[in-house]
């Protein structure tokens, strides 16, 4: 079997390097394409714990788990976050559990279903942590019923 990280043009685990020396491109890599990120969220103003909801951004695309405008996101959702090595300390409060940039951050390594351990980018949907047809849409569902829709994690 052909390595599909190389073929990509990157270097086989090229992820246990630093954070802060990936390339853009390994960088964006390291998304496993849950679609996690790209729910909307509570947060308890009193202990500032953060809940997910299966709320989706206007932008995510339910059936790919991935943004459908996301190289001009912020023309449509300005408050979007561009996640980088230097703001993903500030940001780890609100990412999913099972997220490559956390779990690297915390010195741990990418699990089994990762896209980039297995070669396929649908592990992730086969192995169910991703959000793939979970979402409603924040079109349809009022924000005062957010709470209705609060996932635990890990999923």
């Amino acid at each position: 079997m052909t390595d599909p990280i190389a073929s990509r043009g990157l270097s086989p685990r090229f992820w246990r390097k630093p954070l802060e020396r990936l390339s853009r491109v390994e960088w964006e890599a390291l998304c496993d394409g849950c679609g996690k990120c790209c729910l909307n969220k509570l947060e308890d103003e009193d202990t500032g714990e953060v809940a997910l909801t299966r709320v989706a951004c206007r932008l995510l695309d339910d059936s790919t788990c991935r943004c459908a405008q996301y190289e001009i996101r912020h023309q449509f959702v300005p408050e979007c976050i561009v996640l980088t090595p230097k703001n993903l300390e500030d940001n780890l409060y609100w990412m999913p559990q099972t997220c490559a940039y956390r779990l690297l951050h915390e010195g741990r390594d990418l699990p089994d279903w990762h896209p980039l351990v297995t070669g396929d980018p649908n592990s992730v949907h086969a192995a169910g942590v991703s959000m793939q047809d979970r979402t409603v849409s924040e079109f349809d569902t009022p924000e005062e019923d957010w709470e209705d829709h609060i996932i635990e994690e890990p999923i």
